[in-house]
């Protein structure tokens, strides 16, 4: 069995909405869904460490630190998006300015597989066309949202 720690993080902005990428998974046979900034724990890195590298990688915004994990757990990866077996994650939430996220820190997997970037409320998360993953996400996005 393969497994992958990942850090995932949710950038609202000052309307409460969520900087959401439409990605492709491990091919293209599935159609692409809504995910937060994040990504995998690299060795030797911490989850912490993992959503401040990962923040800058995808978006372009540097983070000095990051507020504690509002939840950390294991959890069993869509097998349609990823092509391993188990995980666990770290779910971070913050409130930033809005920005438009820089490509530069893409990967060239990335610069291929993020067909679009929005900021997007719950409600717009959950009403999509396109599916977001997690499932439940709207409700992390509802539940979690800073205080201003």
């Amino acid at each position: 069995m393969s497994f992958r720690a990942t850090a995932r993080v949710l950038l609202f902005d000052a309307d409460d909405r969520v900087l959401m990428f439409l990605q492709y998974g491990k091919n293209r046979d599935v159609a692409p869904r809504w995910i937060t900034p994040g990504g995998g724990v690299d060795p030797g890195e911490d989850f912490d460490a993992a959503a401040i590298r990962e923040t800058f990688e995808e978006t372009g915004l540097r983070l000095e630190t990051v507020p504690a994990p509002f939840l950390e757990e294991d959890f069993e990866p869509d097998q349609r998006w990823h092509p391993y077996d188990t995980g666990r994650w770290a779910w971070y939430a913050l409130r930033v300015d809005g920005f438009d996220p820089s490509r530069e820190g893409w990967t060239a997997e990335e610069q291929v597989d993020v067909v679009a970037w929005r900021w997007m409320s719950a409600e717009e998360l959950g009403s999509d066309e396109f599916e977001c993953e997690p499932r439940h996400l709207p409700d992390l996005v509802r539940a979690h949202t800073p205080a201003r």
